[in-house]
Order: structure tokens, then C-alpha cells, then sequence
């Protein structure tokens, strides 16, 4: 079977799922949140090589403040137990977007998980947070035209390689397959840049219904496409 290098994924559903059950919204994200602790394993054991989620976006903070409040709290839970994981199963853990609106102790947990796990040589895993494609290549730019100001980069070296170095996502590959659950059919400025060339999967289920079956259909559908072009390889170390 013929399994992609990188794996994209929008978790989308969590909310649907806990109105089908007759739940609070959070014990939607609760589910998906366990969901995703099964994933990335199973990720792992596949032998994709990264596997990265759309986990809170920048728009996310519109929502109501007792559903971001629980989301927090959850995040908080996930990444200590992420970190148990990740050292068992020799995961690298990365994770891209804007921190600072986080609070103090969410943005200590990233860091050390990303720094307990930095020297694992398995699967990396990516979680985007506070993420937004659009977001992250304003900064960029801004990053190159401060260097233009300077006077140590020229506006004639910009090419797509440097502004790829200059994104969240300067050390992974661009994904081979994207995948969105829950019936939606858009990016949702997730990855806008990254995904010029990757292939697409919808699923209609819902997130915390997502698992093993529904993720082998996604990867038999990829191996059946003709891929003429690929993305931007990894960076040579």
C-alpha cells in the first residue's frame, strides 16, 4: 500500500457529534481529543512520517467563551498526556501558529514536549494552534521586508524557497494527502501555501467517529490518484 510521507488532517465534527448524542459541545471536543490520542498511534504504527492537525485556528477565539474556556482546559490535559505518548512511541512533537495569546502555562507545555521529544526519531506530529494560513504568511512577508529594510536580503533573491523557509512549517515537507471530516469541502486557511499539490480526501464522519477504517479509505483513494507533481520535499538535515 502505497502510504503518504505526510498526512494532513482538519478535525472537523466534534460539535455535530455531541448534538447527535444529546451532549454539551465540550464533551464533543472531549471525544475528539480521545479520538486524536488513538490517531496519532495509529499514524505511527502505519509508518507515516508526519502527521499534522488543524487543531485550534485563529478564527476559533470567535467562539463562546465557556466553549474556548473548556478548550483550553483540554489542551492543557492533552499536551501532558501527548508527552507520556510521544516518549513512548519515539514521536517528535512540533507545534505551529502564534503563541502568544495563549496563556503562560499552555505555552510552557508546548515547550517542553516539543523539547522532551526533539530527539525521538520517529513520526513527527504536528499540532497547528492559534493557526492561520493567511496569519502565517503575513508574518513571513514581514520577516523578508524587514530584511529588505535592513539591507541584508535583496526583494530579487525572494523566491518560493525562502518564503517556504520563512513559514511555520520551514521543517516538514508539504503534505502528500489532506484530509477534512464531517462532510465539509474547504481549507478554511488551513495550510494555503503548503497544499498547492496535495491530494484531498473528504470524509462525511464526523471526527470523533473517525478511526482506523475511515483513515484506510482516505489512503487506498490516495494510492488509487496519478501524481504528477509533489510538494516541497523535506529539508535536507
Amino acid at each position: 500500500m502505497n502510504i503518504p510521507a505526510h498526512i494532513a488532517i482538519i478535525l472537523d465534527g466534534n460539535g455535530r457529534w455531541a448534538k447527535l448524542h444529546n451532549l454539551p459541545r465540550q464533551l464533543g471536543h472531549k471525544a475528539g481529543c480521545d479520538n486524536l490520542e488513538q490517531m496519532v498511534e495509529d499514524m505511527a504504527r502505519l509508518g507515516v512520517k508526519y502527521f499534522t492537525v488543524y487543531a485550534f485556528s485563529t478564527e476559533n477565539w470567535k467562539r463562546s467563551e465557556e466553549e474556548v474556556g473548556a478548550l483550553m482546559g483540554f489542551f492543557r490535559l492533552y499536551i501532558r498526556r501527548l508527552k507520556k505518548r510521544a516518549m513512548a512511541n519515539d514521536i517528535k512533537v512540533m507545534a505551529i501558529g502564534e503563541r502568544s495569546r495563549f496563556d503562560e502555562d499552555i505555552r510552557e507545555a508546548l515547550r517542553d514536549v516539543e523539547e522532551s521529544t526533539a530527539e525521538n526519531g520517529g513520526m513527527v506530529f504536528v499540532m497547528a494552534l492559534n493557526y492561520g494560513s493567511r496569519d502565517e504568511i503575513v508574518r513571513a512577508v514581514r520577516r523578508l521586508a524587514a530584511g529588505c529594510a535592513e539591507g541584508t536580503l535583496s526583494p530579487g533573491e525572494i523566491d518560493e524557497d525562502m518564503i517556504s523557509r520563512n513559514l511555520d512549517t520551514a521543517l516538514i515537507p508539504d503534505p502528500d494527502l489532506l484530509i477534512r471530516t464531517a462532510g465539509e469541502q474547504r481549507l478554511s486557511n488551513f495550510l494555503l501555501w503548503q497544499c498547492a499539490y496535495t491530494e484531498f480526501y473528504y470524509s462525511d464522519v464526523l471526527w470523533p467517529d473517525f478511526h482506523m477504517e475511515e483513515l484506510m479509505q482516505a489512503i487506498e483513494s490516495y494510492g488509487s490518484r496519478e501524481r504528477r507533481f509533489g510538494g516541497r520535499p523535506a529539508p535536507a538535515k
